[in-house]
């Protein structure tokens, strides 16, 4: 069983930032996929950020590419997500989610484990 545990969200202005984690826990998949995703009420999640399992290869949502950087340490099965310049428009529920089947590849669904969800409010 593998567990994953958001943390790092809270309320910011914007234009600043803040900082995410999702710690892996169970049995953890190091050599593999790891995503973020945000989620606002009565929308559908969508993607945000997928990193490779090594890292080498990262994917970015149009709408947070510049702004936004996703990076891992395998050693301490920690998921990071920087998040500089915010919007108002970022504000959701922020989600990391991991994948069996994907190593190399960053692909915008077909996660099959998540957290539980940290929330980010940017104020205007």
């Amino acid at each position: 069983q593998v567990q994953l545990v958001d943390s790092g969200g809270g309320l910011v202005q914007a234009g600043g930032s803040l900082g995410l984690s999702c710690a892996t826990s169970g049995r953890t998949f190091s050599r593999n996929t790891k995503a973020w995703f945000r989620q606002t009420p009565g929308k559908e999640r969508e993607f945000v950020a997928a990193s490779s399992w090594n890292g080498a290869t990262t994917s970015y949502a149009d709408s947070v590419k510049c702004r936004f950087t996703i990076s891992r340490d395998n050693a301490k099965n920690t998921l990071y997500l920087q998040m500089n310049s915010l919007k108002p428009e970022d504000t959701a529920v922020y989600y990391c989610a991991s994948s069996t089947r994907y190593i190399n590849l960053t692909p915008r669904a077909g996660y099959e484990y998540w957290g539980q969800g940290t929330q980010v409010t940017v104020s205007s």
